[in-house]
C-alpha cells in the first residue's frame, strides 16, 4: 500500500505541474486479493494491486475530471491536459464551489480501519478458510460456494489550497452458501479487521439453515409478522438513504419531500449517519476532503436532518426548502465533484433499543410468523411511497408458538418501508452486517407486524 509520505509527494508533484486556477487530486487503490470456491473446491485464486490519481481541474465556474493510473511525469502531464481540456469546454456551473483548505479536514483521532493481520492475509490463509468452510459441508453432506475475500487499501485527497487527507483500510470478507437437495442456506460477513471473521461458524449457521429448511412447505401469500435477520433488514432499508441528500429534496425525487419534521415511522426507530462508530468503516472525509460529521437522520420515528455536500448546502439555503430545514450545512458527505447526484449518508448505525433481544428471542415471542435470512431481486415499485418488490430465499421458516417449525417455500413481497418501520414490534442489538442489495450497515434484526408477501415462488 502507498504510505502517506509517498501520497503527499505524489499529489504535490500533480499540484505544481496545473495550471489551473485550482487543481484537486485524488488517489486510491491499493491490493485487492480474492478466493473462490465452488463445488466444495476452489476454482479461482486472484490478485491485483492498482492505483488510480484523478485530476480535477477549475477555470472559473467551469470544471472536468481525468484519470490515469500511470505516475510517471509524462502521464501526469497528459492526464492534468486532459482534465484542463475538458474543462473549458464544459458549461458554466453558476454554484461551482471554491475548493475547500485544510479547516474542513483538520486532525482529529478516529477508530483505525487497518489491521496487519488483514493486510498479510496469504493465499494459504484464505485457502485454509475455505477448507474449514468445505469440511463443515461435507459433514452436512452437502455442497458449498462463496468467496474469502480481503483488500489493503487507500483513499486520498489534495488540492491546490492546502487539503489533504489521507485514509488507510483493510477489509475482509467472507460468503458462503450451503445447497442441499432442496433447500439452501446463507451467511456474509465484511470487516476491516479479519479477526472478526469465523469462517467455521459463519459455515455452521449456513449448512444448519440449508438442512433445517429441507422439504420445504407451501404457506398461503398475505400479511404474516416477519422476523427480519439483520442482513434482510439491511437490503430492505438500503433503498431509501439516497433520499437523505439534501440535492434529492431539491431536485423533488425523494420521499422525504414534505415529510421533514413529521413522525414517518414507529417511535422505536432512531437513526444515524456515524463514521466513528466502532463497527463501522470506510474513510472519514468525503469526496471533496470535508470530514464526515454525525448526523441524526432519524429520532424516535421522526425525520430530523438531511446530508449536504458544500455546493448542496448552499443551494439549499437559497431554495424555498429552507424554512423547512433547520440547520443547513455542509455536513461532509458528497462525492467528488463533478457530479449529479449530490450526497448520501453511508455510515447507518440504527440506535440499540431499550431492550434488545436476540433472534432466539425473538422467534420464542413469536406467536405465528415467518423468519427471513435474507432477500434478494429487490425493486423499488413507488419511489415516494418507497414500496419494494423481492423474494426470500436461502433459509425461510414457519414459525408456531415460539418453534421453528419447518422450511418453507420462498415468497415474493411488496412492501412498503414507511408501513415496514411504523410496525418494527421488537429489535435485537445493531450488528455489523453484509447483504447483495445494499452497502454493510450497523442494523438490528426486527420482528415486523403486517408484512406483505404476494406471491409463492417455484422454489
Amino acid at each position: 500500500m502507498l504510505s502517506k509520505d509517498t501520497i503527499h509527494d505524489l499529489t504535490q508533484r500533480v499540484l505544481k505541474l496545473s495550471s489551473a486556477e485550482e487543481t484537486e487530486v485524488i488517489v486510491s487503490g491499493g491490493t485487492h486479493s480474492l478466493t473462490r470456491f465452488a463445488n466444495n473446491t476452489i476454482h479461482q485464486n486472484v490478485s491485483d494491486e492498482n492505483y488510480a490519481i484523478s485530476v480535477r481541474t477549475v477555470l472559473g465556474k467551469n470544471t472536468a475530471r481525468a484519470t490515469t493510473n500511470k505516475f510517471d511525469e509524462d502521464s501526469l502531464r497528459r492526464t492534468i491536459d486532459a482534465a484542463l481540456q475538458l474543462t473549458r469546454v464544459q458549461p458554466e456551473d453558476p454554484d461551482l464551489p471554491s475548493m475547500p483548505d485544510q479547516s474542513v479536514y483538520p486532525p482529529a483521532e478516529g477508530p483505525s480501519r487497518w489491521f496487519q493481520q488483514t493486510a498479510s492475509l496469504s493465499p494459504q490463509d484464505r485457502a485454509a478458510s475455505v477448507a474449514q468452510i468445505v469440511g463443515i459441508a461435507q459433514k452436512f453432506d452437502m455442497t458449498t460456494a462463496g468467496i474469502v475475500a480481503c483488500s489493503d487499501a487507500v483513499e486520498a485527497i489534495a488540492n491546490s489550497r492546502g487539503l489533504f487527507a489521507y485514509h488507510p483500510q483493510t477489509s475482509a470478507e467472507i460468503s458462503i452458501t450451503m445447497l442441499a437437495a432442496d433447500s439452501s442456506g446463507w451467511q456474509k460477513a465484511n470487516s476491516p479487521d479479519v479477526r472478526n471473521l469465523d469462517a467455521g461458524a459463519l459455515a455452521e449457521v449456513a449448512a444448519r439453515k440449508a438442512r433445517d429448511s429441507a422439504d420445504p412447505k407451501e404457506l398461503a401469500p398475505g400479511k404474516y409478522t416477519v422476523i427480519l435477520e439483520p442482513a434482510a433488514v439491511l437490503d430492505l432499508v438500503g433503498f431509501m438513504f439516497w433520499d437523505w441528500g439534501g440535492q434529492s429534496l431539491l431536485d423533488e425525487r425523494s420521499f422525504l419531500n414534505n415529510r421533514i419534521g413529521t413522525r414517518l415511522f414507529g417511535e422505536n426507530i432512531t437513526i444515524h449517519d456515524d463514521v466513528a462508530h466502532a463497527l463501522q468503516s470506510g474513510a472519514p472525509f468525503d469526496g471533496e476532503g470535508v470530514r464526515r460529521e454525525r448526523v441524526t437522520l432519524v429520532e424516535n420515528g421522526v425525520i430530523q436532518n438531511l446530508v449536504y455536500a458544500r455546493g448542496t448546502a448552499e443551494k439549499v439555503r437559497k431554495s424555498p426548502l429552507a424554512e423547512k430545514l433547520g440547520t443547513i450545512s455542509p455536513t461532509g458527505h458528497g462525492f467528488p465533484l463533478p457530479n449529479e447526484m449530490g450526497e448520501m449518508p453511508l455510515n447507518i448505525v440504527f440506535a440499540t433499543p431499550a431492550e434488545p433481544k436476540s433472534v432466539t428471542e425473538i422467534t420464542e415471542g413469536t406467536e405465528r410468523g415467518i423468519l427471513v435470512t435474507r432477500l434478494w431481486y429487490i425493486r423499488e415499485v413507488d419511489p415516494y411511497e418507497k414500496i419494494l418488490t423481492g423474494m426470500t430465499r436461502d433459509g425461510t421458516f414457519y414459525v408456531e408458538d415460539g418453534r421453528i417449525r419447518h422450511g418453507i417455500r420462498n415468497f415474493r413481497f411488496n412492501q412498503s418501508l414507511i408501513h415496514m418501520l411504523s410496525n418494527v414490534v421488537e429489535m435485537g442489538a445493531p450488528v455489523r452486517s453484509s447483504g447483495e442489495e445494499s452497502f454493510d450497515m450497523v442494523v438490528p434484526a426486527m420482528r415486523v407486524k403486517d408484512f406483505n408477501f404476494t406471491e409463492v415462488t417455484r422454489f
